[in-house]
């Protein structure tokens, strides 16, 4: 039965083992330890596995490969730890500075380095393919006894490794949860009714929201049985227009000829064959944009694009 996991990239809970014999037996709860991962040794923390998480991890395909527990941080590993975040942040400016001297188009994201000092990853960010070989070549001559893994990852990756917490006050999806992204496209707002401006329907990465797709069956199964928008319909006040669909409340709202708008419940109104003298502007119904915020259709196409957004090199 796995006692022990430690959370690894985007919050995966990944278990651990061991060949010393009893290692379980201790405290490791709350203490960062040391572990050997696919890239080499690494600093993370332990936790204490639920029983009833326990038995899903045995039970589960997708259960990730144990790390190798190798010991507890001593007073002397946690020295050579804070060292090793420093040399981080320098490393870090270093290959900055590198970037920008042979002009390569590409954000750098990130620089770990192993416990061991066996290898330096370096993540970035490029909207196309960088040919960073000359880069590669400075790299090696100031990181000579590291290997070197130059990543490129997408900007909802980027997001999902730098933690944050979104318009909802809560931690990032991508980086708590998420594990895989789904494309998303800027309909999906609309048939939900939501303000279509940037800074309404995208998240930190610059894409659209990932949970725009959270509840969009909901709002599928709902508009069955609705009348579309610009249908004429009798209601209990009259002949009017569906000018508005309130879907998750199962109502729509009218116009009559007179300009008052007033909303009814689906099952109060009929479709009828008939025209009544009522203008709706059809473009912007549940398209509605804020008026503080303008927006184009360049814009709209940049939230859609889903080029190189993940790339599942993290």
């Amino acid at each position: 039965m796995i006692k022990y996991a430690v959370k690894y990239l985007k919050n995966t809970f990944v278990p651990l083992k061991s060949q010393k014999e009893g290692w379980d037996n201790e405290d490791l709860d709350g203490k960062l330890i040391l572990v050997r991962t696919e890239k080499g040794e690494e600093v993370l923390k332990a936790f204490l596995v639920n029983n009833e998480v326990a038995k899903l991890f045995q039970k589960s395909t997708k259960t990730p490969e144990a790390f190798e527990f190798l010991r507890v941080m001593t007073q002397e590993d946690m020295m050579i730890y804070e060292d090793l975040k420093k040399e981080e942040v320098t490393s870090f400016f270093k290959c900055k500075e590198l970037i920008k001297k042979h002009n390569l188009v590409m954000n750098l994201v990130q620089c770990r380095i192993t416990f061991d000092k066996r290898k330096i990853s370096f993540y970035y960010t490029a909207p196309e393919r960088v040919d960073f070989r000359e880069l590669l070549k400075d790299l090696t001559q100031v990181f000579k006894r590291m290997r070197i893994d130059l990543r490129h990852i997408g900007v909802r990756d980027e997001s999902s490794i730098m933690d944050g917490t979104g318009i909802c006050g809560k931690p990032f999806c991508c980086s708590s949860y998420l594990r895989k992204f789904e494309s998303i496209n800027v309909k999906l707002a609309k048939d939900q009714g939501m303000p279509i401006t940037p800074s309404k329907i995208s998240g930190t990465c610059g894409r659209l929201l990932c949970c725009l797709t959270y509840e969009y069956s909901n709002y599928i199964e709902a508009a069955k049985g609705m009348p579309p928008v610009g249908s004429t319909v009798m209601t209990p006040a009259g002949l009017g227009k569906v000018c508005f669909i309130q879907f998750l409340n199962n109502s729509v709202a009218v116009k009559f000829e007179d300009g008052k708008i007033k909303e009814f419940k689906k099952e109060e109104i009929e479709m009828v064959d008939a025209d009544v003298n009522v203008e709706i502007e059809e473009n912007r119904i549940n398209t509605y944009v804020a008026s503080d915020e303008k927006v184009d259709a360049r814009q709209l196409k940049q939230l859609e694009d889903d080029r190189n957004s993940s790339t599942g090199n993290v």
